[in-house]
Parts: C-alpha cells; structure tokens; sequence
C-alpha cells in the first residue's frame, strides 16, 4: 500500500477512526470468507487491461490492472461487506465529488505541464523515498534478501538515478522492488483483514490495513525534518501526479464496469491476500 498522510499530525485521527472500526469490528462482523471462488466475473469482463499499474491512494481507487485481474482470472471472492452502504457513500463522495471537482481537473492541468517521462520520474522519487517503509517490513517478516534488495535500490537509485528520478536499479541492474507494508506484516503475522473500509480522502483498505497504514506514515522520513504544511504539499503532490498518469485508463475503467464500488474492493482485497501469501 503506498503512503498518502506521512505527517504526525494526522496520526492520532487516523489512529482514533481505526480504533473505532476495530472495536466495531470486535463486536459484530463476521471474518471474510477468502477462500470462496469469484461468482460476479460477468459484470467485469470487458475491463481493459492497461500496460502500466497505477495507483490514485487518495480517492479509494484500486489499480486499473488490478481490477482488469480480478475481471478475468479465477480468485478468492470476499462476499461479507458489514460496512457496505457507508462504505458506497464514501466511495462514491470520493470519485463524484472530490476527484471529479477537485482532483482531476488540476491533474488535467498537471498533465499539460509534465510530459509522461516527468510524471513518472516524480513517481520514482517519491517512492525511493519511502524506502523505510519496505526495508523495516521485510526485515519483520524475515525477507532479508528483500530488505537487502531495498537498501541497494535505495543506494543506487538515490545516487546514480539522481535523487530517485531515475529508477536505475531496475533498469540498468534488474533489481527489482520488494515491497512490504506493515499491514502486510501483520497478515503474516496472523491477523484477520477485518472489514473492508472506504474513508474519504484515503485509498481502499481494510480495519488490520488501516492500522498498518498509521505505522507506514510513520516510517515516511521527511516528515520529521519539514515542516506539516510540506509534508502536505508533497503528498498533495504524489497525489495529483499519479492521478495525471492516469487519466485516460480510469475513465474507461469506471465505463466499462457495471459495479465499480465491487470491482475495486474485491480487486483490493485479492491483491492484498495474494501480497500476504508471498
């Protein structure tokens, strides 16, 4: 899961809505069923499936490829969704208000700015920043080799790939990323997803994810050297920067799928039990 609130400040609402949904949770939902078989393929089966895997964390969409996956592959199927009509008005106050008013029409205009190559050289940077993240959640998972992977992406890239900009890594090394979330962690650890959660401004999740996704914010390093209001600059920044790359790729994903809210949480929550399974 990418980081989106890195600043401490955000930290103990975030912590206080989780903690809230746990206790829900506790006390009256049912545990996921993860190992049923897909039955609603048909209604997304004409999802095309793009070149490139992209993320918009800030508006509760899941990855255009991801949903094109869970579309056309057999998988596990999440039926229990005790949070269901809160989480649709979320999902849709997200994609119909905030994207829709706010975040595509700057994206739009960050597009015109910045060709592709740019776009995506941002990405890189701000992902080899959050290069804590995945080396401390290999190391407590006990993927060393990952953890060492990391710490030589982060070397090489922040050296000979400019800051990050370049992902020379992989491109020159074939050193691909490991990455590792602290919700992750705690999967394989043992914990149960609990139910699944649409919160405006955050990307899809579930209760134990959400708790990981404090955790993460918190291993994001510049948010204890800038001040709060940079940290939301930059993370308003990532934010509208992945949204630019793909503009085109969600507007035919939301098109050419009947139920978009089941589309993404059932793609998320495949995904996120295939990543705990590795």
């Amino acid at each position: 899961m990418k980081r989106n609130f890195g600043y401490p400040e955000n930290f103990c609402a975030m912590a206080s809505i989780l903690v809230i949904a746990l206790a829900a949770l506790l006390t009256g939902s049912s545990a996921f069923a993860e190992e049923t078989a897909i039955d609603n393929r048909e209604d997304t089966a004409a999802i095309e499936s793009p070149t490139d895997n992209v993320e918009t964390p800030a508006l509760g969409y899941t990855e255009p490829a991801e949903l094109a996956t869970a579309a056309t592959a057999p998988g596990e199927d999440f039926e229990d969704d005790p949070w269901e009509g809160f989480n649709e008005k979320m999902f849709s106050f997200n994609r119909e208000v905030l994207d829709r008013f706010l975040l595509k029409p700057i994206a739009t205009g960050w597009d015109f700015i910045f060709p592709d190559m740019v776009q995506r050289g941002f990405r890189n940077m701000f992902d080899n920043i959050d290069v804590v993240r995945r080396v401390v959640n290999n190391g407590l998972q006990l993927k060393l080799t990952g953890a060492a992977t990391e710490l030589a992406r982060f070397t090489i890239n922040s050296t000979v790939g400019l800051v990050g900009f370049f992902d020379v890594a992989k491109d020159a090394f074939g050193i691909e990323q490991r990455d590792e979330d602290t919700g992750q962690t705690f999967g394989v650890w043992g914990a149960g997803p609990g139910a699944y959660l649409v919160l405006p401004f955050l990307p899809p999740m579930t209760v134990r994810d959400g708790i990981g996704y404090v955790f993460d914010g918190a291993m994001f390093p510049p948010s204890y050297f800038i001040p709060w209001w940079g940290t939301i600059a930059g993370t308003f920044t990532e934010t509208v920067n992945e949204r630019s790359l793909s503009l085109d790729r969600f507007e035919r994903v939301a098109e050419s799928t009947v139920d978009l809210y089941g589309a993404v949480r059932n793609a998320y929550l495949q995904r996120r039990a295939a990543a705990i399974k590795q």
